[in-house]
């Protein structure tokens, strides 16, 4: 009987060494970034990286081409590598979103991110109204399921919460909106645990209960209202003028 293998079951270990030295390497360094270490002295080269971090050249250069990709840092012709503004930083990244949420709590970022939420998910919504099937309203009404029951104490609330979100963009069936999944699952970890403390409780079912009535009704006005006034009102838990 064949059995399912893993990308790591077909890997040499010295490959899965070699990936896990990189991402580990790219971790490091991406987190030095964005908590400004390198903000008033040079970013070192990939050989002071090698011998500081005792890895091999190859996984330096590597770590350094993904953080080049993620706008972390630019490589200049006789300037070597050069750590870039936090304007240049892809906050779409969920790896620099996260060390950017980990860094140092901000109340302005979760508030750009929740006016992003204002600008995707009630569309979402909506066209989950519009197009979502019945796998998709299964997954729904699943996650509503276990945010009432993370009001229980028998789930994560925190966890049952995204995964109601992500479950709504995927029903969007909008493969632009899906890509946002991955951002705003980041995210909404930190935002979540931040309202929840202002709040004093975990989310607001029957508001969550709404969206999902709408979307399962096929009511797309019903369902873009409804998620808005989730995000509204986690604006104006935040702060939003």
């Amino acid at each position: 009987m064949a059995t399912d293998t893993t990308d790591t079951d077909v890997l040499p270990a010295t490959a899965i060494l070699g990936r896990n030295l990189t991402h580990g390497m790219l971790d490091t360094l991406g987190r030095a970034i964005v908590t400004g270490r390198y903000e008033n002295r040079p970013f070192p080269t990939e050989a002071e990286i090698a011998k500081t971090h005792g890895v091999s050249r190859s996984v330096t250069r590597e770590a350094v081409k993904m953080l080049t990709a993620k706008g972390l840092v630019s490589a200049r012709p006789r300037q070597g590598t050069v750590v870039q503004p936090a304007s240049s930083w892809n906050l779409f990244d969920t790896d620099v979103l996260r060390w950017t949420l980990e860094r140092k709590f901000s109340v302005e970022l979760l508030r750009h991110f929740n006016q992003l939420r204002v600008a995707i998910e009630p569309e979402a919504a909506a066209l989950a109204a519009r197009f979502g099937d019945a796998a998709d309203e299964a997954a729904i009404r699943n996650g509503l399921a276990q945010m009432e029951a993370g009001e229980a104490g028998t789930t994560d609330p925190l966890e049952a919460d995204i995964a109601f979100h992500m479950a709504i963009l995927r029903a969007s069936k909008n493969p632009f909106y899906a890509q946002f999944q991955s951002v705003v699952s980041t995210a909404l970890r930190t935002s979540i645990r931040f309202t929840n403390r202002i709040k004093g409780r975990s989310a607001n079912i029957p508001d969550h209960a709404a969206v999902a009535d709408a979307i399962i009704a096929r009511d797309p006005a019903a369902a873009r209202i409804a998620m808005t006034r989730i995000i509204g009102d986690v604006l104006t838990l935040i702060g939003d003028d």
